[in-house]
């Protein structure tokens, strides 16, 4: 032991240990006061609070590897092992980086969000906000990793060759890529599309392939439809830019709902726009602007009535007239049972034999007197 001792080069020893020690203390030092910082202020709800703990993480990473990089030139390690740690060093800080800007993006997306609820009763700006947001951060998040990832192949020299012979032959590789790469750019600009011009947003009410649905979730490459029957329409971003579709909330969510009745001629229309107009009078659900009953259609048997009502959101409109075609039939079979329609006969009876003389017998066509044999005059 004392023989091995005896052999070891203290001064050697003390380049190698003194430097990696220190930076080892120091990276260990900041590390553990970052993490103590994001975990103080892991129950705030602020911005500060916010942008903190995204700094902590990737710098609790970072500083470590700098004071490394640091302490490696202080040591006695020769070009080409320093020169593969110093690369294997830059390839984590281009990882550090690329967490941070992802974690920033993600603290102003939801930063945006936190301002404008959907959970208000007029969320037209808020819907346009949270969605110009959402589809601009996944953007965003989606070309810092191709960045980041650009970045760390670049660092290598094999790669770095590659790249030159591409860009000589881009032509024909341009083209092929184009076309592979087509369904994912169709996408990426069909996000940025709907993001800027936004035909569809957050919470909206469309009518899709004739399901009628809210949008759920918009991502950079589809859109999630939540149906009314709690099913999910999956629907890529393209489809929404080269097909046509219902909006019901583009630019309101008020709406006017129609409810058809089939009724006899004998119905009174004002009696029936009387009770339609107490029937609104009375239903929370509808918002004051429309009320109006009127005769659209006539057959033979029966005429059709149209009842317009108004409600303030698609979902009120709907319960509003299952509401007014109840409550108009049931008026109308206790106040009013001739309005509804009926098939009517009118049979005339023919006469009763009882009534009628014994001796009457029809009267049948014949030729005069020929039945006899009797002479016919002038024959």
């Amino acid at each position: 032991m004392d023989r091995i001792l005896a052999n070891i080069d203290t001064a050697l020893l003390a380049r190698w240990a003194l430097p990696l020690l220190a930076a080892l203390l120091l990276g260990f030092i900041a590390r553990q006061s970052l993490l103590a910082l994001a975990r103080r202020t892991r129950r705030s709800q602020s911005l500060r609070a916010a942008l903190l703990r995204a700094f902590a993480m990737p710098a609790a990473v970072a500083l470590p590897l700098l004071f490394l990089t640091i302490a490696l030139a202080r040591t006695p390690l020769g070009p080409r092992d320093l020169s593969i740690a110093r690369h294997a060093i830059g390839i984590g800080l281009i990882a550090c980086l690329t967490g941070l800007g992802l974690r920033l993006v993600s603290v102003a997306e939801r930063a945006i969000l936190r301002q404008y609820p959907l959970d208000i009763a007029d969320n037209l700006l808020a819907r346009r906000i949270q969605t110009q947001t959402r589809v601009l951060a996944r953007v965003a998040m989606g070309g810092l990793l191709c960045l980041g990832l650009a970045s760390v192949l670049m660092t290598f020299p094999t790669v770095r060759q590659l790249g030159a012979t591409l860009l000589a032959s881009a032509g024909v590789l341009g083209i092929v890529a184009g076309i592979a790469a087509k369904p994912v750019f169709g996408n990426l600009i069909a996000g940025l599309q709907i993001a800027l011009a936004q035909p569809i947003r957050l919470d909206d009410v469309v009518i899709v392939e004739g399901e009628w649905g809210r949008i759920e979730e918009i991502t950079s490459t589809y859109v999630v439809v939540r149906v009314w029957d709690e099913r999910r329409m999956v629907v890529p971003l393209v489809w929404f830019i080269e097909n046509p579709f219902q909006n019901w909330t583009r630019s309101s969510a008020q709406l006017i709902g129609s409810a058809f009745l089939w009724l006899d001629y004998h119905t009174p229309m004002e009696a029936l726009r009387a009770e339609l107009q107490r029937i609104c009078d009375t239903d929370p659900r509808w918002d004051g602007r429309v009320c109006l009953a009127q005769v659209t259609d006539t057959d033979d048997r029966s005429m059709q009535v149209r009842c317009l009502v108004s409600a303030g959101n698609s979902g009120d409109a709907f319960d509003l007239r299952c509401a007014v075609r109840e409550r108009l039939i049931d008026f109308l079979r206790r106040e009013h049972p001739q309005s509804l329609p009926v098939l009517r006969a009118n049979m005339a009876a023919p006469p009763s034999r009882a009534n009628a003389p014994a001796s009457a017998e029809p009267d049948l066509p014949s030729s005069p007197r020929a039945e006899d044999g009797a002479e016919i005059p002038g024959g």
